[in-house]
Order: structure tokens, then C-alpha cells, then sequence
């Protein structure tokens, strides 16, 4: 197992499937890493050197994606501004309440129900 940006990569898997659980990378994203790099698609994390590991972190460092506990505090932070100044989104999540405008007449039982702690 290789540990890249706190995610555990799995070795049976191809680079770019394996890529995709780093929290914030997509197919495209992968993709567009393995194909800067010269990684073949069918490249398996476990066929991987040490050296070409750490080409991997430098790429994705480099490249200015949004990813892991950064992309956790920018959506926290967006969801915080909703309900900071109050939007209608905003106080449907204080609310516990369906934000995307579903209905709640006779669906959406267990968001409309009392949070037990």
C-alpha cells in the first residue's frame, strides 16, 4: 500500500483508477497526470519505484488541484456562508431540512425527523 496525500492507494489497481481516491482527483485529473509523467494506462501502483512516486507527489503538488483537507475547508467554508447570511439553502440546512428543493409532503421522512444525538 502506498500513502499519498493521507489516502491509502491500493497496489492491485491501475494508476489511474488507484489516483481516484485521492479525495478532489477525478478520471480526467488522473488521467491527465499519468499522460504528463509518460505512465502507461495500464501501469499498476505496485510496479511503481520510489523515484516515480515521488515524480507522482511533485506532479500533483504542481498542478494546483484542490485536493484532500483543503477541499474539505473550502466546502465547509461555502456551506458556513450560506448559513451565515441566511439564504434560503442555508436555513434549510440549519433546519435539517431538503436543501435541493425535494419535496417533503410525503418523501424525505428521515431528513425531516428530530436529529438524536
Amino acid at each position: 500500500m502506498i500513502y499519498i496525500f493521507e489516502t491509502e492507494i491500493s497496489n492491485n489497481k491501475s494508476l489511474i483508477i488507484s489516483l481516484r481516491k485521492i479525495y478532489g482527483l477525478n478520471k480526467k485529473n488522473s488521467a491527465l497526470i499519468c499522460k504528463q509523467l509518460g505512465f502507461s494506462k495500464n501501469l499498476k501502483t505496485s510496479e511503481l519505484s520510489s523515484d516515480q512516486i515521488s515524480k507522482l507527489i511533485k506532479m500533483i503538488e504542481k498542478s494546483n488541484f484542490i485536493i484532500t483537507t483543503e477541499l474539505y475547508k473550502l466546502q465547509a467554508f461555502s456551506l458556513r456562508s450560506l448559513v451565515e447570511i441566511k439564504s434560503y439553502k442555508g436555513l434549510r440546512r440549519i433546519s435539517g431540512l431538503p436543501v435541493r428543493g425535494q419535496r417533503t409532503h410525503t418523501n424525505g421522512r428521515t431528513s425531516k425527523r428530530q436529529k438524536r444525538f
